[in-house]
């Protein structure tokens, strides 16, 4: 049976034109929260909701366009103070049915835990940095943007909606929910779209516009990270959907709010569409992109276990401390120049971190700079050399090359593990020992028995923050396994 506030909610979408198929079923759960159940079998190109634009919340349909339009904002940073003020106006929000769903924050995001949290629970962790300067960054954009408007707009605003934790609390919300809808809204909220679950590379459904446009017109839409463009499946680039300078007629003033108005014809509407069968009983999957366990927490507030996408940031930095053990900082210096003058085809020279991936192996950028790091004089000037005169290499002379001096401009399999020398290798294993040692909570194993005695339910950020915790550990251990097996392989080159 249905709660008090999903029969709200369903309501409000008849009222708004928000069609949801009857295979579907709306489950809300006080342990896991809503998600979307099939109550029947479905398949491949199944329509199973359609959704106007003018229902979505964005800057264009939000009654405080013209105040935010006015002070110059935009993005994230505008869909924020749109979000805000909606929910200042309560029920006399054209979106209140869909509000009242939402949650007055999402609790998981580590934006919104206290700095005492964030210390204590993601020490060590590729977030912890992160969260830091997160809260400092949006506290300023608060200051500067949000508050000012507040004050200075109308009189009647409800000032308690505006303070800085409520905007701290609307970013975890947007950060969370938010789709990229099209050229001329921007970043939005979707109602019902917002409530399909994420799961990995599995998604079931994808949002479309209407195949009654032309097919130039339609563009795929994806969940999007407040803070940065999501890893994968960004918007399509094939053309927008027409806009049409309408009023929306709203004669109907009931106690579900005023209809909303929107400068979008009635006609465009997004679509929800199945991408693979799903049988009858299951819950129907969204994806947010394929993102790391960091990513997931970072943006949504969960993990993954066994996520094929995590990772491990090296920065540049941990490596200069690692080779520091044996190297002077004008030798590394001098390296690290070197490395980022490299014109190698498919390798980053500009990055300031690299990657480990799931399976434990290293980005070949790392692999590259560390051989170059363990090079021994002579191949080193004469790469200084080359390098030195700005010209690019051609196939050719890059044959005639030294073996020892060739191999960095390689990007093939073969070439990944000739670049593993025994230095290579040792280099592996340091830096893998330096970021584990960024950790306080004691072993792998101490996490993991920490992890089986915490409930995902009642302790959800102690939970996730473990789940992290040990992923990455995890990955650490497969780059010591990868390190160690290479070393055995391979002889020293030098």
């Amino acid at each position: 049976m249905s709660s008090r506030r999903l029969r709200a909610f369903k309501r409000w979408m008849s009222h708004q034109g928000i069609e949801c198929s009857d295979a579907l079923a709306l489950k809300d759960s006080k342990q896991q929260g809503i998600s979307v159940v099939a109550l029947c079998d479905l398949h491949p190109n199944d329509v199973v909701a359609t959704i106007p634009k003018s229902a979505c919340l964005t800057i264009k349909t939000s009654g405080a366009r013209e105040m935010i339009e006015s002070a110059g904002l935009d993005g994230h940073l505008g869909l924020a103070a749109a979000l805000m003020y909606e929910m200042s106006l309560g029920e006399l929000s054209p979106w209140a049915g869909y509000l009242q769903l939402l949650p007055d924050k999402e609790e998981g995001v580590p934006l919104v835990w206290t700095l005492d949290e964030v210390d204590s629970m993601l020490c060590g962790t590729e977030l912890h940095k992160t969260v830091n300067e997160d809260k400092a960054l949006l506290y300023e954009d608060w200051k500067e943007c949000i508050w000012p408007l507040a004050t200075s707009a109308f009189d009647n605003l409800n000032m308690d909606f505006f303070g800085v934790e409520k905007y701290f609390a609307a970013k975890t919300l947007i950060s969370s929910r938010m789709f990229e809808i099209d050229e001329f809204h921007g970043f939005g909220m979707v109602p019902l779209a917002d409530l399909f679950n994420h799961k990995t590379g599995a998604e079931d459904v994808h949002f479309t516009l209407s195949p009654s446009l032309s097919d130039s017109e339609s563009e795929k839409l994806v969940n999007t990270d407040s803070d940065e463009q999501c890893d994968s499946d960004a918007t399509g680039s094939r053309g927008q959907a027409s806009i049409l300078p309408v009023i929306k007629n709203s004669d109907n003033n009931d106690d579900l709010g005023a209809s909303l108005t929107t400068n979008l014809d009635d006609s465009t509407l997004l679509e929800m569409i199945l991408v693979k069968d799903v049988r009858s009983g299951l819950e129907v999957f969204n994806t947010y992109g394929t993102l790391s366990n960091a990513a997931l927490l970072h943006r949504y507030g969960f993990t993954e276990a066994n996520n094929p996408y995590d990772i491990v940031n090296i920065d540049l930095e941990l490596v200069w401390q690692s080779s520091l053990v044996l190297n002077t900082k004008r030798y590394i210096r001098s390296r690290v120049a070197l490395w980022k003058r490299l014109d190698v085809e498919n390798v980053r020279q500009d990055t300031e971190y690299f990657e480990i991936s799931s399976d434990g192996e290293p980005e070949m950028e790392l692999l590259v700079l560390l051989y170059i790091l363990s090079l021994p004089e002579e191949f080193y000037y004469l790469l200084d050399h080359i390098t030195s005169m700005g010209e690019a290499l051609s196939k050719a002379d890059v044959e005639n090359l030294p073996k020892e001096c060739s191999l960095v401009f390689g990007t093939r399999a073969e070439t990944r593990k000739d670049l593993l020398n025994g230095s290579v290798c040792d280099a592996l294993l340091s830096i893998a020992n330096l970021r584990e040692s960024f950790y306080k909570s004691g072993s792998l194993q101490d996490d993991v028995d920490r992890l089986k005695t915490c409930c995902p339910v009642l302790e959800r950020k102690k939970y996730h923050s473990l789940m992290l915790l040990i992923s990455e550990r995890n990955i650490l251990q497969k780059l010591r396994l990868y390190a160690a097996a290479a070393g055995k392989a391979k002889p020293l080159l030098n």
